[in-house]
């Protein structure tokens, strides 16, 4: 059985003031042109199909259009919503879904969603794990000991009834760490995730006792820990650090039990995003300026500030995202300043100054103790 494996399309995204619904439709167009060209079986979407909770108009019919592609090539489909979702509104219409084939886990019930295919080595089992926090699995086994995201995900895969003589595939939406610990991280993924993830972090050996774990949540692509554990990456860069990939999709040929092969097929997008670094003058030379079309980010290496330097240059490359220049502090070594605070001091030391610099004085220990009861219940610790 041959699978493809999608994750974080993030339908809707605004990157600098631009609306990546075009670019994404035509991602997902060749996507569907590849599915078909290689006799996929079964798509798998490892959550996070939307850039944000309450999607845009644009982004629902872009994801509608899709499905609907899907089901008329035809082709099974797996579906797990991820943090950026809405539960509620992804799972609209999801049982009638059922009847085309299509095949959705958007919120966490108690139990794992399973749906078996067959094929001529006999059934593979699909597990749909949407993105759970710690406290949500506390509500549905209360005599459990469940401190953090690796225990709340251990107990779920405990509570699940696993054959493991049989094939098994997971969609997951979680922050899985490898055995050094360490994950590649994209810029697109924000403070917000380098940070909280090291609160969500997850042993890659929970899925042990699959053959195959389609993970979400991270924008490069990568396997963690071992081949069979990955993370498909995004469809497209979003962001300075990603002009120099290689975005690709991985296919999965799962044959008898314990055969399992990964190829990756690239995607080229309709317009590339691309670091240009020099004067302005070199830049916007004739003959150095090519594919004008393409999402530019630009550093000018000139001494002294240009006057309406972003009109002038957009003159010639229309989508410039971005355009700083090399004597100013980039927005890249702001944010390792940031990413530093929670490597060098605690939670407790954070908050801590926080509330010096907020209200002049220090923190009780009864305010302390307080606000790590809360930042435990509601996992950002």
């Amino acid at each position: 059985m041959k699978l493809l494996h999608l994750a974080d399309l993030h339908l809707g995204k605004i990157v600098k003031d631009f609306n990546m619904v075009d670019d994404q439709r035509y991602m997902l167009n060749k996507v569907i042109e590849l599915i078909k060209s290689e006799n996929i079986d079964a798509v798998m979407i490892a959550g996070d199909v939307y850039d944000r909770s309450i999607p845009s108009e644009d982004a629902v019919q872009l994801f509608d259009d899709f499905i609907y592609e899907l089901t008329e090539i035809p082709v099974k489909v797996f579906l797990i919503s991820g943090n950026h979702d809405s539960d509620e509104r992804l799972n609209f219409g999801s049982r009638i879904f059922v009847e085309k084939g299509v095949f959705f886990a958007a919120k966490y019930e108690g139990n794992l969603y399973k749906k078996t295919l067959e094929d001529e080595f006999g059934p593979i089992n699909f597990y749909l794990m949407p993105f759970i926090k710690a406290a949500q699995v506390r509500a549905f086994f209360p005599d459990s000991e469940i401190k953090n995201y690796d225990d709340a995900v251990r107990t779920v895969l405990k509570n699940s009834d696993i054959n493991t003589d049989e094939r098994n595939i997971i969609l997951a939406h979680q922050f899985v760490a490898g055995r050094s610990g360490e994950i590649a991280l994209s810029g697109s993924e924000g403070v917000a995730t380098k940070h909280v993830g090291l609160v969500e972090q997850i042993g890659f050996d929970v899925f042990d006792d699959f053959d195959y774990a389609a993970l979400g949540h991270i924008h490069k692509a990568q396997a963690v820990g071992r081949e069979e554990v990955r993370y498909s990456g995004t469809l497209l860069k979003y962001h300075v650090d990603e002009v120099d990939d290689v975005k690709s999709v991985p296919i999965v040929t799962i044959g008898e039990k314990g055969s399992v092969s990964i190829e990756f097929k690239e995607i080229k997008p309709k317009r590339e995003m691309r670091l240009l670094k020099g004067t302005l003058k070199q830049l916007l030379s004739p003959e150095n300026i090519t594919n004008a079309d393409d999402y530019i980010i630009a550093v000018l290496t000139d001494e002294e500030p240009v006057l309406d330097v972003m009109n002038i240059f957009r003159q010639y490359y229309p989508n410039t995202m971005h355009l700083s220049y090399e004597f100013e502090k980039s927005i890249s070594e702001e944010m390792v300043d940031i990413d530093r605070l929670t490597e060098i001091k605690s939670f407790p030391e954070l908050i801590s100054e926080f509330y010096s610099q907020m209200y002049g004085m220090e923190i009780s220990d009864e305010e302390l103790k307080l606000m790590n009861k809360i930042a435990e219940e509601v996992d950002v610790r």
